[in-house]
């Protein structure tokens, strides 16, 4: 059953169960309030004929009443019966006599002491019997019986029934049928949502949402909430697709970069192996011993070269991996300008053809940053190895500048440069703006690894360039100064 027809059946119900009360309730109100008027009516002719002493003791003992009081009780639709049991005669009212009836007689054993009403059916027509004791000196010498005939108010009473049980059923078909209407109008969003859902899973489009104009109900939200889990999730399979295509990118790059250095390990290892295991006069062809320290040495400074190479793509990959598995560094107070002094010293023998200039220092003097001395020699390192690859001539600069609480550590080369378009790209992992790939030696990890450990620092990077005429890098670093300088 669908929530729809589960919501109106429950409506339905709650409905029919209301009417059922409200009606049974008005219906014993009613009945109780006419025929306690009724018992009200009979019970105070009753006091009037005993009171008034309109019974009276004729010759015989005799019990009758007299013309008057019997004309006001016809009037009212009260019958009567006088039972002597002295005489054991009884005497009818004009009604009863016509209508050829009388009310059943107890016994003078069976007469109660107090007052009693009871309800009789005689000739297919209901009556309320109410019964007084005669009294003489003490003495029950007959009974009085007045009966009020309750037909009428028995057939209101069933037209009432009629009308409350036909009005309800009435009422809950009305009811349950706008109550339907209404559901499925209300609850129409929710098909939508589940149209959207089903267009996803068959066609992959993420990009689906779900129109609603209606009010900011429990819908209204529940709306809203699936349109931000839909562009939630369009965002993060965005990202996955992203990933997948960077990590297809980078097993290409990666395959690329390892098969190099391992064809060239492959290669020097058979040569070395050939030339050593042979015999001198078949495997050497007239090498002399001088010749061969060199040929070898050759072949094994090149198998070291490679493998240094290989050494840098492995421990970039790791780099990234822990950056992606959120690892958090270590950082404590240093003191930024021995940090970049030793880098600027060792970065004179790093392999270059560009010259290596160190510019003033000055506006770091005395700063201290949150950090980790390893991290940010590596991401100096990857900078400045950067500007040395992308300048095969010129220069390549390093010098300090401070805005505020921030110092900024500025790398700035005469090199190749690029296009402004490719700025955003640089430090997305595998992205290499030199487009001749392979002319330029590298993983393209490198500044995907120093953008991680500025962020880590709470740092930013600024980057200005133009082609042909070289990059330049700002490093910026959150600061505090022990000595701020003259």
């Amino acid at each position: 059953m669908s929530i729809r027809w589960r919501l109106t059946a429950w409506y339905t119900g709650i409905l029919a169960i209301t009417l059922i009360l409200f009606s049974t309730l008005i219906y014993y109100i009613v009945e109780y309030n006419i025929f306690s008027e009724v018992r009200k009516k009979v019970d105070d002719q009753a006091d009037q004929i005993l009171s008034s002493q309109n019974v009276t003791l004729s010759q015989g003992w005799d019990l009758q009443l007299n013309r008057s009081q019997v004309i006001r009780l016809e009037d009212a639709r009260i019958f009567w019966q006088l039972n002597n049991y002295v005489m054991g005669v009884m005497r009818r009212s004009p009604g009863l006599q016509e209508r050829e009836i009388s009310f059943p007689v107890p016994d003078l054993e069976d007469i109660g002491k107090n007052n009693v009403f009871q309800s009789i059916i005689l000739n297919g027509k209901s009556y309320i019997l109410y019964e007084r004791p005669v009294y003489y000196e003490n003495t029950i010498i007959g009974l009085l019986q007045l009966g009020a005939d309750t037909t009428a108010e028995n057939r209101m009473l069933a037209q009432m029934k009629t009308v409350l049980l036909f009005g309800s059923f009435i009422t809950l078909v009305v009811a349950s049928t706008f109550g339907l209407f209404l559901a499925r109008k209300s609850i129409a969003p929710i098909s939508k949502v589940i149209e959207a859902a089903n267009g996803i899973q068959t066609g992959n489009d993420l990009s689906v949402r779900i129109d609603y104009d209606g009010p900011n109900d429990e819908i209204g939200r529940l709306i809203g909430t699936v349109n931000s889990m839909l562009a939630r999730t369009e965002g993060f399979y965005n990202e996955l697709s992203e990933a997948y295509s960077a990590q297809r990118r980078f097993v290409s790059d990666a395959s690329h970069e390892l098969r190099t250095p391992l064809t060239t390990i492959r290669g020097n290892v058979d040569l070395l192996k050939k030339v050593w295991s042979s015999s001198e006069d078949t495997g050497r062809q007239g090498l002399d011993e001088e010749s061969l320290q060199k040929l070898s040495l050759e072949a094994v400074c090149d198998i070291a070269d490679e493998s240094q190479r290989m050494s840098r793509l492995v421990n970039d990959m790791l780099s990234l991996a822990r950056a992606d598995a959120g690892q958090t560094l270590e950082l404590e107070p240093l003191p930024l300008r021995p940090l970049v002094e030793e880098v600027i010293r060792r970065a004179q023998f790093l392999p270059r053809n560009a010259a290596w200039l160190q510019g003033d220092l000055d506006a770091i003097e005395g700063a201290c940053v949150r950090g980790s001395k390893d991290y940010l020699q590596q991401m100096l390192f990857i900078f400045i190895e950067n500007a040395f690859k992308y300048t095969p001539e010129g220069s390549v600069k390093i010098d300090a500048v401070r805005a505020g609480d921030q110092v900024g550590i500025r790398i700035a080369d005469t090199g190749i440069g690029m296009d402004r378009g490719e700025v955003p790209l640089i430090f997305e992992r595998f992205y290499r703006a030199d487009p001749s790939r392979g002319v330029t030696p590298g993983t393209g990890l490198g500044l995907s690894i120093a953008k991680w450990i500025i962020d880590e620092h709470q740092g930013s990077v600024e980057v200005m360039t133009k082609r042909g005429e070289g990059t330049t890098f700002v490093i910026w670093l959150p600061a505090v100064f022990n000595a701020l300088p003259e």
